[in-house]
């Protein structure tokens, strides 16, 4: 359909919400950790681009994110870790989503982590790592990129 004359047309919707709605991201701060000012900053960045997003709040254990990304049929989990246990969350939410045959569920997140963790991070299937000062347009981008029909295209 084209737009009428002096109208620019309405934007294509992304692959995934052409076919099954908005993304759906469940974004998480796992652990003991209270500083969530971040996973704030970028929950709210995916919301402003259209990506429907849940957050959980502080202190979530990760059977809690797990059974909520389930439940509310994410395509994505996003974790916000400070608190240096990032090795450890990590590879309980891996081991919840594998043991739940969830696995289609992308995980990525971000935080303070140290560059060496982020390749034994990779090898956990956690499809990236996006470090401190990492534009919110380039979280928003690989999200729209990687996530939903972009997601078979991923290691892991």
């Amino acid at each position: 359909m084209t737009a009428p004359a002096g109208q620019a047309p309405a934007p294509s919707p992304a692959p995934h919400e052409a076919t099954s709605g908005p993304l759906r991201v469940v974004v998480a701060k796992p652990g003991l950790d209270g500083h969530d000012r971040g996973a704030k900053v970028v929950a709210r960045a995916l919301r402003d681009a259209g990506i429907e997003v849940i957050y959980t709040g502080l202190h979530q254990t990760p059977e809690q994110i797990v059974d909520t990304a389930i439940q509310e049929d994410a395509d994505a989990i996003g974790l916000s870790i400070l608190s240096g246990a990032h090795l450890t969350l990590f590879a309980k939410v891996m081991a919840l989503l594998d043991a739940r045959d969830a696995r289609d569920i992308v995980v990525f997140g971000g935080g303070v982590i140290p560059t060496a963790d982020l390749e034994p991070l990779r090898d956990l299937g956690v499809a990236k790592v996006f470090t401190s000062g990492t534009p919110m347009a380039e979280i928003v981008g690989w999200v729209r990129a990687n996530v939903g029909h972009g997601a078979a295209a991923l290691p892991g």
